[in-house]
């Protein structure tokens, strides 16, 4: 088994730590499925874990590659629709714990996955939202998992997808400054985002470095954020996961490496 730890592995270990058993995820695929997975190994084994694709109730047998992989339909407890993923369990705030990451998150856990540059005319084109606004609007709570660095964690989106805490982004709009409440949105928002440098909270409605990894420097953290982060007056530091963990992670869950 490989001893260095790799900061995916971090990331994975840390966001399975904030999930707890019974609650319902609406998973995604890469670094939060392993989240998923692993904490229903360690410490959350009735874990509901629900995908976009359908599936409620999965226990894939295996890592799947996309949100469509045979895989999930595994001793799932039921298929259902897309539209009933979305409508029934999604819009109908059944949905405990939502994942999401983007190209760019700022201070208030907005998330842009629509365009780099300006809309009408962008440097870059991204998929778009797929379900991450609604994820982001419904949800009871969502968690972000993404690298850090000045480009992806900046002082403004260049568009909103996934609306955060309060609105803010580069591109005019009468919502720009509005909060959740004053947008009236039914979930509770971002309360976190777990990076490959540590965690940030969200803290009266902005971003707060609470941990940081052993090895990482809070100068390192604000070197790659793109606005003047705040830091926890008692900033944490997450300690390495032990050797079960990772013999789980590495060789039970992901053995191919398809994410790690």
């Amino acid at each position: 088994m490989a001893t260095e730890l790799k900061p995916s592995e971090r990331m994975a270990v840390r966001a399975s730590q904030e999930l707890k058993n019974r609650e319902v995820v609406f998973v995604g695929i890469g670094l939060p499925n392993l989240a998923c997975n692993l904490a229903r190994a360690i410490h959350a084994p009735e874990l509901f874990m629900i995908y976009e694709s359908g599936t409620i109730g999965t226990l894939p047998a295996r890592l799947p590659v996309s949100i469509g992989d045979p895989t999930l339909v595994t001793d799932s407890l039921a298929i259902v629709s897309q539209a009933d993923i979305f409508q029934q369990y999604l819009q109908g705030g059944l949905i405990e714990v939502g994942f999401l990451g983007g190209a760019q998150v700022d201070r208030y856990g907005n998330i842009n996955t629509t365009v780099i540059g300006e809309y009408d005319n962008p440097k870059i084109r991204l998929p778009g939202s797929g379900g991450a606004c609604e994820i982001a609007t419904h949800s009871q709570r969502v968690l972000i998992m993404m690298r850090m660095s000045p480009k992806s964690f900046v002082a403004r989106c260049d568009f909103v997808t996934s609306p955060g805490s309060k609105m803010d982004s580069t591109k005019p709009s009468k919502y720009l400054g509005k909060t959740r409440e004053e947008l009236k949105l039914p979930g509770g928002g971002p309360t976190k985002a777990i990076t490959d440098l540590g965690v940030l909270e969200m803290i009266d409605g902005e971003f707060t470095l609470t941990e940081i990894y052993e090895g990482v420097t809070v100068e390192q953290v604000k070197q790659n954020c793109g606005w003047d982060l705040k830091i926890a007056p008692k900033l944490k530091t997450i300690s390495d996961p032990d050797a079960r963990t990772l013999e789980i992670l590495r060789n039970k869950i992901d053995p191919d490496r398809l994410y790690l």
